[in-house]
């Protein structure tokens, strides 16, 4: 399923679901009953420790699921074309990760993808402002790529912040990744992100729809007092 940075942010904040952080000898199983954007992590084992998914496992998933793709590989601009046939809605690159990320995104263009840059903890906000024009997307990471069950850098709050200044009326989509959990996606929604990823805290080992409904009334709560609970399951 396709989607726009419009669409995105006009739905209010919403979880992308990390399916990473699920059991994958049960993927189906947990993903049967969810409903909205999956939120893939592709990792090398170069630009981060992990190895981890690729093509093939994007195009394997359902397509009622904006496919969210993450790309934390060296030297992207190759490697992108078989993401967006495997069906990504989004795609985000890492601006470390390349020398060229302008010439990346610029690839993107007429894919029809939302196109996302994304920030290593280390790396200024700033670095990402000569590609605004070429953004629908720009994730910020709350803790270092490569291992999930990451506690939130407290530092994290303060880059939102000067992210959505940098942002400021364009339509970019701001996005979250890492450590977010039941006690703290309220406060981070509050922090005008409009897309919030999250995978160890869904699939806990208890029950996803019901994990993926608490916070997201919790992030909604936060950002406008309202519980509306629509994409989070195919029923709601």
């Amino acid at each position: 399923m396709q989607t726009t940075a419009t669409a995105l942010i006009e739905a209010g904040p919403q979880l992308s679901v990390g399916v990473l952080g699920a059991d994958l000898l049960r993927l189906g199983e947990e993903l049967e009953p969810l409903d909205g954007i999956v939120h893939v992590d592709v990792m090398d084992g170069v630009f981060c420790p992990q190895l981890t998914v690729g093509p093939a496992f994007v195009g394997a998933l359902p397509d009622r699921f904006v496919k969210d793709v993450h790309l934390m590989v060296e030297e992207p601009l190759s490697k992108l074309e078989p993401y967006v046939e495997a069906g990504a809605g989004i795609v985000t690159i890492h601006v470390e990760s390349t020398r060229h990320p302008h010439r990346a995104l610029q690839s993107l263009a007429r894919s029809g993808v939302v196109r996302g840059a994304a920030l290593n903890p280390g790396t200024p906000v700033s670095t990402v402002e000569p590609l605004l024009d070429e953004l629908e997307l720009l994730l910020v990471l709350a803790v270092n790529p490569g291992f999930g069950g990451q506690a939130f850098i407290p530092a994290t709050e303060r880059r939102l912040a000067e992210a959505r200044a940098l942002v400021g009326d364009r339509e970019i989509v701001l996005a979250v990744d890492g450590g977010i959990t039941k006690a703290n996606v309220g406060r981070v929604a509050s922090l005008g992100v409009d897309l919030i990823v999250t995978g160890s805290a869904v699939f806990d080992g208890a029950d996803p729809v019901e994990n993926a409904r608490t916070m997201l009334e919790a992030a909604r709560q936060a950002r406008t007092g309202n519980a509306f609970m629509a994409g989070v399951t195919k029923e709601g």
